[in-house]
């Protein structure tokens, strides 16, 4: 991990005693594309590139660049918010498949923000935008599932609109694809910017580094490059998906030039139950107990994910009281693995009682002696205190 210097300060406050919500600028609750969009914001800021001999804007991008692999990555993610930093450490590198964003995101993020020409992949991964194509083939997209959804699996069939090269401009935009090299960057895609003795290139912003521009735009997309089509996918979701998890459908992207698509992601946001709550793997439930349960002890059925269970009271059991039974929570949609379910007490007492009842309680204290009187053995020593404190000499 980045170690952070201590002097450090950002809007403030040492960025040391910051949590990565903070550094990122959002909540705990963002989604995958609000927090890439924070992501990309910052980067840009402090990217070396654009604060050449800037030592404190390296720090704060180094800074920036561990957030967000850290809450890029599902797994990570959660670690953090449970434990914090002292959780993380020993951790490697952001993993694929169903966690958050990885690596590649940021490498894909880095090629289009500081690339002249649209770059080529991260990672050895070939590039998914052509320089002279007006969108990105890959998309995401967030998609809501039910909490049972989620946690059992499901076969889903999503309508999406992808985007497809015009014909008539081939792409481009511009009628009978007739393109002008751009006035801003002479043609190059790129401008030369300087900052004291240190001359860098940068994308061009007129262009966006393909160096061309339209002249006069295309009849038939109205100088957009593309056309919308609709289409769907059905996808079969595994058991334990979570909020912030991704899946790609290979295939199901945008449509390039050469009739090639790219791939649509899935970025999953999981609705609360009325019952259950979830963290991680691990499951929660509230069990109102009637207060003459807890003292004398019952055995009561619960609801669990797969039916239900039975809970014995303890004797006397006390209010907020946990409870947790074992591989009756999620399964880990990495290892298979199932967490816990955890039952805590939540103790009910009566709102009104008759005369009868009020009788039956009065010689039930009676019954317990002294016992039903705590507070007298416990202020016994206060009460000659506080007489002391006004005596008169």
């Amino acid at each position: 991990m980045v170690e952070f210097p201590k002097l450090l300060q950002y809007k403030g406050k040492p960025m040391s005693d910051m949590s990565y919500y903070e550094i990122l600028e959002i909540n705990k609750e963002c989604s995958a594309s609000e927090l890439k969009k924070a992501y990309r914001k910052l980067a840009m800021k402090y990217h070396p590139d654009r604060n050449p001999d800037d030592k404190e804007a390296e720090d704060k991008f180094k800074v920036v660049n561990e957030a967000y692999q850290v809450l890029s990555d599902e797994e990570k993610r959660s670690i953090y918010d449970r434990y914090g930093k002292e959780g993380l450490e020993g951790q490697g590198a952001g993993r694929g498949g169903f966690g958050g964003s990885n690596s590649d995101d940021i490498m894909d993020m880095f090629n289009s923000m500081f690339s002249g020409g649209g770059g080529g992949g991260g990672f050895g991964q070939q590039s998914r935008k052509d320089p002279n194509q007006k969108y990105a083939l890959d998309f995401e997209i967030e998609y809501s599932l039910k909490f049972n959804e989620a946690v059992f699996g499901c076969e889903k069939t999503i309508d999406i609109t992808y985007k497809t090269s015009c014909g008539d401009c081939k792409g481009t935009g511009a009628k009978d694809a007739k393109l002008d090299a751009c006035d801003y960057c002479g043609g190059q895609g790129q401008v030369l910017m300087r900052q004291g003795p240190m001359q860098f290139a940068q994308t061009c912003p007129k262009c966006q580094g393909q160096g061309q521009s339209i002249k006069e735009a295309c009849g038939g997309c109205r100088g957009k490059g593309f056309h919308e089509k609709d289409d769907s996918v059905t996808l079969n979701i595994p058991a334990g998906v979570d909020s912030g998890n991704r899946l790609r459908a290979q295939g199901y992207g945008n449509e390039g030039k050469n009739g090639q698509r790219g791939d649509l992601y899935l970025t999953f946001r999981v609705q609360e139950d009325a019952h259950f709550v979830r963290n991680g793997n691990d499951i929660y439930i509230k069990v109102p107990v009637f207060f003459t349960q807890a003292i004398l002890g019952e055995t009561i059925s619960i609801p669990a994910l797969d039916g239900e269970l039975d809970l014995e009271l303890d004797q006397s059991t006390k209010d907020k009281m946990q409870f947790i039974f074992n591989d009756e929570g999620v399964v880990d949609v990495h290892s298979g693995q199932k967490g816990r379910l955890i039952a805590q007490v939540q103790m009910i007492l009566p709102k009104k009682i008759n005369e009868e009842q009020k009788a039956l309680l009065e010689q039930l204290q009676e019954s317990y002696g002294v016992e039903s009187h705590p507070h007298k053995s416990a202020f016994d020593s206060a009460f000659e205190k506080v007489k002391a404190w006004f005596k008169k000499d």
